[in-house]
């Protein structure tokens, strides 16, 4: 009947003064049930408080029950309803479903529901409206209200759709978790266990309008209910507050409560004393009494239960934790147990926690259910959905086979990657039928391998493949399918397989998911029969069903042991009674958190419906003034030490700041110093303090620290002086190498740290056995080794090539262009034409044709396979039609003529070689094509960089000796010719003239020409396209480039003379990663060899090879010098 508060501020002894008095008068009224109400998280450890504080260590007559228990233990009784709960799993795909039926109807949310996401929203707004006991009725009175705000009124009329289908589906079968309270209130007075009962509602720091409903129908029956609320006791519990004091919540509650009855009992205000938490802690009294008020105390002295300290990263922070947590349980007799973290970023900080206790072997546990998306088994099955839903794309079918759930092994993965990747790969029928073609660069005894890993693959998806075709099924038909490919798979056993695994490394919580992981997903399957079995669906409408199920499911975790430490959130987790808390990462962004959560509901349309005197959950601005709450809550939870820490940078190494608590806990205690933590670099604010490690895990990290000094001083020449860290230094080395488990580990690093650059040498023998010949007219392969020695190894003695993907990359279109060019001189020949007679509409025909024949054979018909591509080969049509009508141009505006096109020679081939015949005497002009932007350039000729057109021209020459013996071969030219796509700027109503000139110009080859006034007029008499051009007088212009035969002859021999150099380097053994710079350029650029060859100018020895620039004249004196 009576109502009583018990009040007291955080660590008074609120639940002890209850628990005391319960246990008492249960004594000595044995006939009398005593309730004891706490959040569902807390019922097992106040089991255990009350068995420990009751004299005979049992307690027959007390209950400890969370509101759901007691609502279940209510049904025992009375009989409650026949309709089964639907949990959050079976809600998730209900609501799934109901989407999918009437996404037609939603205006606003029909389009965001693909979202990653946005079914929860929907989802936990559903759940607010039912726990704060708004229903269907009540949203159609709120769409009234909102009539003038569009936006909102448009989500209240798509949210009443899918509440009110939702409710519809579940009529007379199911009730949800937040019905379970309504039906609990409707059996209440039938009770007679409650009847006469007292009541105690401990740790709650308030109630929904459901939970006060049932206070309500409590106070009739109940004899007295007792409530503990957190608030100081100076405070006038009965006044109204304001939202932003720190005791809002506690005031409401009690006004709330209050208005419920008018039997009140006078509260008890507990006072500090004695018995209290922080009766040895002066300091956290303090701390307590301060936080977060108005009147603002200093402490006086330096207070010993207080730390605080820095970290250069998040991983030091957690790390310098450990190392303290190690040090009090080895100093001052702490166990594990009785210690805690805490943090406002629990998703990086608890992954970090978990490898940083797992390293210092120390006991943990992590307060957060464990989501299954990421165990392989799940994502195994997601996986084969994908899969079988978007047919068997390349990603999805990888995704699949890299789970480790396959028959398929990792080895055999990699060798079908490959192969897919190579000839695009795609859907079940290439996969189900033999595969015969081959790639370039493919041994070809390897296809009857490939063929027996595929058909392992796509007989283990065959029924996936089959059952998952684009008619529609019933869900319970596609659960079958499912679950047939999942017995046949063989997923049980293997999963037992790793749970015995892990039972050996006594992984207990890794055992324990192993273990329940195949019942999580059988239930759930057997949900989805259960609950939508009937119901028909296409199959992105079931993935999206099982998808919906999988992400709500949770392993349940393994309650905490008696001595682990507790991991956990600031806000969520509720911390028993422990001495020592650890609060890291007090970080802006992490306190506070952010509370916008981009729910449906915005701030302003809760405030809307607050001005309705509507109650809604909490929004941003009150969770805001709760986190402040939560955070005093935890902050006075430890009785002996509190040690709060930051990192300067987060997980991007980006710098962060403090939070503003730091400011605020420095501001009570002004004598507080910010140490620098263990091994971390002296912080700004910090004492240079290293701090001996206390496992020998966090002893690695200091020795790394020290052996980057060292390396430091090393590459820096700094003079050795003592340091006071080179004893502990040395200590811990020798203790390493006396320990065999980590002594070559450290063997390593010390190598590590004082690595060079490795001698880059092979003998003789093994270069001649790699390579065998080498040619001098391999013009690609001499100027690689001219470029970078190591790099010429790596492709030509390794043989290491890029992996071959079914795409067209701009090298393609090299090779295709090239080839149309052949085919199209060889075409011209074969019809017995000149060039320079063919019509534009001959040239453009032969050139497409060209094209077609080569589009049509090319690297596995990849050209075909995609929008781009098709684009890519018009393009590549539109640049040979300008380059063949370019070439003609340029062949009409002299007396050359091609003579042959892919001429071989030695060991090269010429794209072009043209002649011009006067009388005993044949010049000679070479042409090579290049889709890139080559320039000619005979400072890199000098290096061996750019041997390609005179090697040809020496080829060329020989060639066409052996043609015309009686006559003179003299060189005219060698050119690149750029084939490309130029814009040119013109006015609108220029004339074709004007256009074609222009055009013209852009396509200018470059070269070097023989400098001879009569034969550079001969060549081309409007000099538009060689890089030629005259003064007034006749004299050549400074910038055209021109060579006299004489230099022609000496860039001849030097050239044969650096070959001879190249080749024998090579056939020495020289592969040395030297990648040569020449000003702004590097071989390093575009080398596909960049990730593997360990080139690092951070390691000593590894430097670029810098080549000399020269001008003009020296350049020919170089050459003359070094010719033989």
């Amino acid at each position: 009947m009576s109502l009583q508060f018990i009040i007291g501020s955080s660590g008074a002894g609120k639940s002890y003064f209850a628990y005391e008095r319960v246990i008492r008068e249960s004594m000595e009224h044995p006939e009398r049930n005593y309730y004891i109400i706490v959040p569902e998280q807390f019922t097992m450890q106040t089991q255990k408080t009350l068995v420990e504080m009751h004299p005979g260590k049992g307690i027959l007559n007390i209950d400890i029950l969370s509101f759901e228990r007691l609502a279940y233990r209510v049904f025992e009784e009375t009989g409650g309803d026949n309709r089964k709960v639907l949990e959050d799993t079976g809600k998730s795909m209900v609501l799934q479903k109901m989407v999918q039926q009437h996404r037609k109807e939603l205006a606003y949310l029909g389009s965001q529901m693909n979202k990653p996401g946005y079914l929860d929203e929907v989802k936990s707004l559903l759940s607010e409206f039912m726990q704060y006991d708004i229903r269907e009725e009540d949203l159609e009175e709120m769409k009234e209200q909102a009539k003038e705000q569009g936006l909102l009124e448009m989500k209240l009329q798509d949210v009443s759709v899918l509440y009110e289908a939702f409710s519809g589906f579940l009529k007379e079968r199911y009730m949800t978790g937040e019905e379970v309270m309504d039906v609990l209130l409707k059996v209440l007075p039938f009770s007679r266990k409650l009847k006469g009962a007292e009541f105690v509602f401990d740790g709650f720091t308030g109630f929904t309008p459901i939970q006060i409903n049932v206070i309500r129908e409590l106070l009739i029956i109940a004899r007295k209910i007792s409530v503990t609320v957190t608030m100081d006791e100076r405070e006038d519990a009965f006044a109204p507050g304001k939202p932003h004091q720190l005791f809002y919540m506690s005031k409401k509650m009690i006004r709330t409560l209050a208005e419920l009855t008018k039997d009140l009992d006078e509260p008890v205000y507990l006072k500090p004393s004695g018995r209290s938490r922080f009766a040895q802690a002066p300091g956290l009294q303090f701390l307590e009494k301060n936080l977060f008020r108005y009147r603002k105390a200093v402490y006086p002295g330096n207070s010993q239960e207080t730390e605080m300290f820095a970290a250069a990263s998040p991983l030091a922070e957690m790390r310098e934790t450990a190392r303290r947590m190690a040090e009090m349980v080895r100093t001052k007799g702490y166990r594990y147990g009785e210690m805690a973290v805490i943090t406002g970023n629990l998703e990086e900080y608890g992954r970090l926690a978990v490898q940083v206790f797992e390293e210092a072997k120390i006991p943990y546990f992590i307060d957060e259910k464990h989501s299954v998306l990421m165990n392989p088994f799940v994502e195994y099955l997601r996986a084969a959905m994908e899969m079988a839903v978007q047919g068997f794309p390349y990603e999805s079918v990888f995704r699949y086979l890299r789970c480790g759930m396959s028959e398929v092994t990792r080895e055999q993965a990699d060798k079908l990657e490959n192969y897919v990747l190579a000839l695009g790969i795609r859907g079940y029928k290439k996969w189900s039928e033999k595969w015969v073609r081959i790639y370039r660069g493919m041994e070809p005894d390897q296809i009857q391998e490939l063929n027996e890993i595929r058909e392992v693959f796509a007989e283990e998806v065959r029924g996936l493949a089959q059952g998952f075709g684009s008619r529609k099924r019933t869900v319970e038909e596609y659960c079958r399918i499912l679950y047939d490919f999942i017995v046949k798979s063989q997923v049980w056993q293997k999963l037992k397989v790793q749970e015995k695994k892990f039972a050996e490394l006594g992984e207990k919580a890794m055992e324990k998911e192993y273990n329940q992981i195949y019942g999580i997903v059988m239930d759930l399957l057997d949900k989805m029969v259960e609950i939508l079995g009937e119901e028909t669906v296409n199959r992105q409408e079931f993935r999206q069903l099982l998808e919906s199920g999988l992400s709500q499911a949770k392993v349940a975790l393994i309650p905490p042991s008696i001595d682990q430490v507790m991991v956990g959130d600031m806000e969520r987790s509720r911390l028993k009674e422990i001495k020592a808390l650890f609060f890291v990462g007090v970080n802006e962004g992490n306190i506070p958190k952010s509370t916008q959560t981009g729910g449906i509901l915005s701030e302003l349309d809760r405030d809307f419906f607050q001005e309705q005197g509507v109650e809604l959950a909490p929004g941003p601005k009150e969770l805001m003034n709760m986190q402040r709450f939560y955070l005093y809550l935890n902050m006075t939870k430890p009785g002996e030490k509190l040690i709060l820490s930051y990192s300067d940078t987060n997980a991007k190494g980006e710098g962060i700041s403090p939070a503003y608590l730091i400011g605020s806990i420095r501001s009570l205690y002004p004598k507080l110093e910010i140490e620098g933590g263990a091994g971390v670099r002296p912080h700004k604010n910090s004492i240079n303090n290293y701090c001996y490690p206390e496992n020998p895990e966090a002893g690695i990290d200091l020795f790394l620290e020290k052996l980057v000094q060292e390396t430091e001083k090393e590459h820096e020449d700094i003079p050795e002086q003592a340091d006071e860290t080179d004893a502990m230094f040395g200590e811990l080395y020798s203790w390493y190498l006396r320990n065999p488990e980590y002594r070559s580990r450290v063997q390593k690093l010390v190598q590590s740290a004082f690595a060079g650059k490795p001698e880059d040498i092979i003998s003789q023998s093994v270069a001649k056995a790699l390579y065998g010949e080498v040619s001098p007219y391999s013009a690609t392969r001499l100027e690689r080794f001219a470029a970078c020695a190591f790099a010429h190894f790596l492709q030509y003695g390794m043989k290491l090539t890029e992996r071959v993907e079914y795409e067209f990359k701009p090298m393609d279109m090299g090779n295709v262009m090239h080839e149309a060019l052949e085919s199209f001189a060889e075409e011209v020949r074969k019809r017995g034409m000149k060039w320079t007679e063919l019509t534009e509409q001959e040239r453009n025909e032969i050139a497409d044709r060209c094209l077609d024949n080569i589009v049509a054979d090319y690297g596995n018909t990849v050209l075909k396979s995609s929008a781009r591509n098709e684009y890519m080969i018009e393009r590549t049509r539109r640049i040979l039609r300008r380059t063949v009508w370019a070439l003609q141009k340029q062949l009409e505006q002299g007396e050359f003529q091609p003579e042959g096109f892919e001429v071989t020679f030695g060991g090269g081939r010429i794209d072009r070689v043209d002649i011009m015949e006067d009388q005993n005497k044949v010049y000679v002009k070479v042409i090579d094509y290049k889709t890139g932007n080559t320039s000619f350039d005979l400072v890199y000729l000098y290096h061996g960089l750019q041997l390609q057109l005179m090697i040809y021209l020496d080829g060329a020459l020989r060639v066409e000796q052996k043609k015309y013996p009686d006559k003179e071969i003299i060189p005219a030219g060698v050119f690149y010719y750029n084939i490309k796509d130029p814009m040119i700027q013109e006015k609108i109503d220029a004339d074709v003239e004007a256009v074609s000139a222009g055009l013209m110009k852009e396509l200018k080859m470059n070269g070097l020409v023989q400098a001879d006034p009569e034969l550079v007029y001969r060549m081309d008499s409007s000099l538009g396209s060689i890089p030629v051009a005259f003064n007034k007088d006749g004299s050549f212009r400074k910038n055209s480039s021109v060579a006299d035969r004489t230099q022609f002859a000496v860039l001849g021999r030097y050239v044969r003379t650096k070959i001879e150099k190249i080749r024998s380097s090579i056939l020495e053994g020289d592969a040395e990663v030297s990648p040569y710079e020449l000003g702004k350029k590097n071989a390093c650029t575009y080398c596909p060899y960049m990730t593997v060859c360990g080139f690092d100018r951070r390691l000593s020895g590894y430097e670029f090879r810098r080549l000399k620039n020269f001008s003009d004249e020296e350049l020919w004196k170089a050459f003359d010098r070094e010719a033989e």
